[in-house]
């Protein structure tokens, strides 16, 4: 029997040489006829499933950031770029659903180039996302007064403008490589020769600089923060303290799902990069499985949001219409995050509350 191997999530698998011949993202290939048909429908409808749920919950922290002066503090910033690159990513969720219902890809070249790139910087970008945020957080909480000249929404869009740029650089090789392959009309990477080499070089790098090597920077931010915890105490009836404390226990429990989510995919790429795995069911049904796992990563985030930030699930209540307007509680938990202008919030606390159909929506909405 041939051996199986591990290219990434989009397509299927591809069993044409003996080494891995896609990338670690998530497209692979099945040979024709290796895709049971329970798992052509199954598959897709998991991948629209977490479209849909990803695409509206992510649309909306997107919109809660954009649409409220208060929300753009430091941290917000950094869950707005996380919430950009998940919905670029849910985009093409429907192209990657159609080409495992239908075993080939019927887009052309030029979107199959689009998605595997979307596809790559939204797991570059949000891994660099979540390494700023920690270093944000390790700041904030070890120098608060030293960074507090650097902790800014200014240096946080700079931050996360560069992130952007770092993570369209690093997913330079899908633009080149990616293509309809021959033999099999699947979009995946088309690798020169040797295409064993280049295959594995792909997956290393990928591994290293795209996961494992920011997991071991945000691990040592949040080592250092408990370090100092520690060693300084912590003043249980100080506001800023508690603030500090939620702000901080929301990233690392973000930074947590995503490891968790990813984690089984990398494990798999690099146990298949050492030991070919068979084209068997149980393998097909792993693959599948980490493959769902790591795309429902993006649409775990809004409501990790939901239950661990006070302020974001306020604004997500008053957009949804299950609560008018902001109340008291709904302040920025984060004491820490500079603050808007006051003049704008004097003003935006002046403004009559209005009630969800004032603002376009029904009351009677079940959201």
């Amino acid at each position: 029997m041939e051996p199986l191997f591990l290219a990434s999530p989009l397509t299927v698998w591809n069993t044409s040489s003996a080494v891995p011949s896609g990338r670690p993202m998530r497209m692979g290939r099945w040979r024709a006829g290796a895709l049971p048909g329970a798992r052509a429908v199954v598959v897709p409808v998991l991948y629209l499933l977490v479209c849909a749920v990803g695409l509206g919950g992510n649309a909306l922290v997107i919109y809660v950031v954009l649409r409220h002066a208060k929300m753009k503090t430091v941290t917000n910033i950094y869950i707005l770029n996380l919430a950009v690159a998940d919905v670029l990513l849910m985009l093409g969720l429907p192209f990657v659903a159609t080409q495992n219902a239908i075993s080939y890809w019927p887009f052309g070249p030029v979107l199959c180039r689009l998605v595997m790139t979307l596809d790559g910087i939204n797991q570059f970008t949000s891994i660099f996302c979540l390494t700023v945020m920690s270093v944000d957080r390790y700041l904030a909480v070890v120098h608060p007064i030293r960074s507090a000249r650097w902790r800014r929404p200014r240096v946080a869009k700079l931050a996360s403008a560069a992130v952007w740029a770092f993570s369209l650089v690093m997913s330079l090789p899908l633009v080149v490589f990616a293509d309809i392959q021959e033999g099999w009309n699947t979009c995946n990477l088309t690798w020169p020769e040797p295409v064993g080499l280049w295959g594995a070089v792909f997956i290393i790098y990928t591994s290293v600089l795209g996961f494992f090597g920011p997991l071991l920077v945000i691990c040592l931010c949040y080592v250092l923060i408990v370090v100092k915890l520690k060693a300084s105490g912590v003043r249980v009836g100080s506001t800023r303290r508690r603030s500090e404390r939620k702000v901080t226990r929301m990233v690392v429990v973000v930074v947590l799902v995503f490891a968790g989510c990813w984690l089984p995919f990398f494990i798999v790429n690099i146990v298949n990069l050492a030991f070919a795995l068979p084209e068997e069911p149980a393998s097909a049904g792993l693959y599948f499985f980490v493959v769902v796992l790591s795309y429902a990563n993006s649409c775990a985030n809004p409501c990790l949001y939901g239950f661990l930030s006070d302020n974001l699930r306020q604004s997500f209540r008053k957009v949804l219409c299950l609560r008018k307007g902001y109340g008291a509680g709904a302040e920025d938990a984060d004491a820490t995050e500079p603050r808007p202008d006051p003049s704008s919030r004097l003003q935006e606390a002046t403004m009559p509350i209005r009630s969800c159909k004032a603002n376009g929506l029904m009351q009677t909405s079940k959201l």
